[in-house]
């Protein structure tokens, strides 16, 4: 991840997103550099426009947003029986399923 917000970092400061850059920019932070994801990260972002990934992830990320709050209240009105009932069909299908790898 670390990776991600070194290019993150060098894009937002106007500067170009290479190899040495990014490696500048992790061993500042105190990173142990991996060559290879520094490698693997500038190729990926190679004709990437960064400005417009960032805009369609944030476009994406906002539904996503919401739903923990209504999962939240769709978890507060379940009843404890229903939580019961929903183990045990899991314990059930777990058995089943380690029968089939021994039977």
């Amino acid at each position: 991840m670390e990776y991600v917000y070194a290019a993150m970092l060098l894009h937002k400061a106007g500067h170009k997103i290479d190899e040495s850059s990014v490696k500048k920019v992790l061993e500042a932070a105190g990173v142990k550099v991996d060559d290879g994801r520094v490698k693997a990260l500038v190729a990926a972002l190679d004709g990437v426009n960064i400005d417009e990934a960032i805009k369609n992830a944030s476009v994406m990320a906002a539904p996503v947003a919401a739903s923990p709050a209504a999962a939240h209240t769709e978890h507060k009105t379940e009843s404890k029986k229903e939580d019961k009932k929903e183990d045990k069909q899991a314990e059930e299908q777990s058995a089943a399923g380690l029968s089939a790898l021994f039977g």
